[in-house]
């Protein structure tokens, strides 16, 4: 067979062709990956995270015109409100009754009782104050509002929107994605202080850790892990 060092010049080309475009197409490869976790969005707990610092707490107590002392529903708002209290640091209480308002002599009364049902839920008297604040209409019935700082787990405002919602084009989380469940766990958390580090661990009870994995190893057939002694 005679050789044509044409053909030779045209398989090389051809190589040269397949390997530019092998080069071409790993190349796209790449870029393709580089967008793709260039877009990866923001964590949730990195958007909204929880944050423990001193936080005002607050409840309004409603009061009717005609109440002369605590009623029930006002003990059970009052007390469930001060149940969190910590009577280890003891910070002030403060109640605040309406002026201008229908119901201010009633409101006046009303937060008599309260002083002495915040000593009986374990608030000392001298932690406690009274203050007034100027109610909205003469005509509206004002509740009593009863705050005290303290330290508990929260985070940002939820239903931020500053962008198109539709918009999904970089692939990214919206701005509020994540916050009401971050809002949640913070408001389930019972001792803020568990966000920061974990407790201290107690003592082992010898006894009921013995009864726990007998009655482990009695729950599993066997064969399947039961020790036969």
């Amino acid at each position: 067979m005679r050789f044509d060092p044409r053909n030779s010049r045209m398989l090389s080309g051809a190589k040269v062709a397949v390997a530019m475009t092998a080069i071409a197409l790993l190349a796209g490869c790449a870029n393709r990956d580089s967008i793709t976790v260039g877009s990866v969005p923001d964590d949730y707990r990195t958007n909204h995270p929880i944050v423990v610092s001193e936080k005002e707490q607050i409840v309004d107590v409603p009061v009717a015109m005609t109440d002369k002392n605590v009623t029930r529903m006002q003990r059970y708002v009052v007390e469930g409100f001060i149940a969190n209290y910590d009577r280890t640091a003891m910070p002030p209480v403060t109640i605040l009754t309406p002026i201008g308002s229908a119901n201010e002599v009633a409101a006046n009364n009303v937060a008599e009782g309260l002083v002495k049902l915040l000593r009986k839920n374990g608030v000392p008297r001298g932690r406690i104050a009274i203050a007034a604040y100027q109610a909205d209409s003469v005509e509206t019935a004002a509740p009593i509002r009863v705050t005290y700082v303290a330290m508990s787990a929260h985070t940002d405002q939820c239903g931020r929107w500053p962008e198109d919602l539709g918009d999904t084009t970089e692939n990214k989380h919206y701005a509020n994605f994540g916050c009401s469940y971050q809002n949640n766990l913070a408001a389930q958390v019972a001792n803020p202080a568990d966000l920061l580090g974990p407790r201290k661990p107690g003592p082992i009870d010898a006894t009921r850790r013995n009864i726990i994995i007998g009655d482990y190893r009695n729950s599993l057939p066997n064969g399947f892990g039961e020790v036969q002694y």
